[in-house]
């Protein structure tokens, strides 16, 4: 038995998360480091070019991005497939109606989060190994808009449940809300907002691009909403209380929401420009990756510096206890890690400022690639802490 069999929690999905997540890093590498002229991304054909005529260590690059998309893209689906399991049994059990009632019932957002990491997910699959594919792109993305919208609405029945229960009975525990726990179902929808965007920015039609902006502008404000209201409810109760210890990873979920909504709405822009005569400059995709990288940073700093003064690491990741939560760890790094490449590639070189694959550019593709690495590594960790089979007498509080 392992510790996810024996201590389950909603909370898991994020493991999925983690490795889907993972997945668009290596993405990141075929996506600004192969040329797709003509397309908005890269594809099986523009990697298999460079792989047969490319330099050895464009092939080394692109059989390592190839290598990393199918062990996490997999490693996605099986732990999707895992929670799906799990939390179906899970809501049939005596105590969820207990732990839906709690602070704690926001976290069933995580299932519609992982769900819509794993549809792009497997977009990236089948850009990367699907020969073919973009010939019937236009025919796919009414269907992955169609799989948007089935987790968008489970996404909203799940908040509008928890939320309308703690306002029709009241319940919602203010003192316990010390962290930013409560900013999870801001994450989920947002993810909704940037599967929605991706037809924005890659279809040829005016009509599919139209929706796409319009769904992924509605989702993208419904997560707004809760992310402002959870912001300031989980700041004044920290003030007051101090940091949830075993959620102090929260702390750090403002980086991937940031990444998510700088995705989608760079999206948007691309299918306004492209589509509807509505044009920014480089400058302008400039300042909005600084600012959001800007955050994404500020953030990181605030919370490691939290869980280095609390101990987590030695608690949680190294130490005898184990906590679900220590998935959140790994969403920062990784979103943080696809910031900087947008940040370099859609802003830097873009404007002008840094030329591509000069020395500058490789410095900062290596802080990206060095986050990256980190991450693996923690989910690494991670995985063996908590889904490795051990004896029952030997699992941690």
């Amino acid at each position: 038995m392992s510790v996810a069999d024996q201590k389950y929690s909603p909370l898991y999905f994020l493991a999925s998360l983690g490795a889907g997540g993972l997945t668009v890093t290596f993405f990141m590498w075929l996506m600004f480091w192969v040329p797709h002229p003509g397309r908005p991304v890269p594809i099986f054909e523009d990697n298999l070019a460079l792989l047969t005529s490319g330099t050895w260590a464009q092939q080394a690059m692109i059989l390592g991005a190839m290598a990393g998309i199918s062990i996490f893209g997999f490693l996605n689906l099986r732990l999707l497939a895992f929670n799906l399991g799990r939390f179906s049994t899970f809501r049939k059990s005596e105590g969820f109606a207990t732990f839906f009632a709690s602070n704690a019932g926001s976290q069933i957002l995580a299932m519609p989060l992982a769900l819509a990491m794993s549809v792009n997910a497997l977009f990236i699959l089948g850009l990367t190994f699907v020969p073919g594919l973009w010939g019937i792109v236009e025919y796919l993305f009414p269907a992955a808009m169609a799989a948007f919208g089935v987790i968008g609405v489970i996404a909203l029945r799940q908040l509008g449940g928890f939320i309308g229960d703690r306002i029709a009975k009241g319940g919602f525990n203010c003192e316990a809300n010390n962290s930013f726990a409560q900013m999870l179902p801001a994450f989920s929808l947002a993810m909704v907002s940037v599967g929605f965007a991706a037809p924005s920015a890659m279809s040829g039609n005016p009509v599919t691009a139209g929706a796409s902006i319009v769904l992924a502008t509605f989702f993208m404000i419904a997560a707004l909403i809760p992310a402002i209201l959870a912001l300031i409810l989980g700041t004044r109760s920290m003030m007051e209380n101090g940091i949830n210890e075993e959620a102090a990873p929260t702390l750090m979920v403002v980086i991937p929401l940031m990444t998510v909504l700088g995705i989608a709405m760079m999206r948007m822009n691309h299918g306004l420009h492209m589509h509807f005569e509505s044009h920014s400059s480089a400058g302008d995709t400039l300042t909005l990756l600084t600012r959001l990288i800007s955050i994404e940073v500020v953030f990181a700093l605030i919370g490691l510096a939290v869980i280095s003064r609390i101990g987590y690491a030695k608690r949680f990741l190294s130490g005898p206890d184990a906590s679900a939560g220590s998935y959140a760890l790994v969403c920062p790094g990784v979103a943080l890690s696809v910031m900087t490449h947008f940040w370099l590639n859609k802003g830097l070189v873009t404007a002008g400022i840094v030329a591509k694959f000069s020395a500058t550019y490789w410095a900062i593709s290596a802080v990206a690639v060095g986050l990256q690495i980190a991450m693996i590594v923690l989910i690494w960790m991670l995985g063996r802490k908590h889904f490795a089979k051990i004896p029952e007498n030997a699992l941690p509080a």
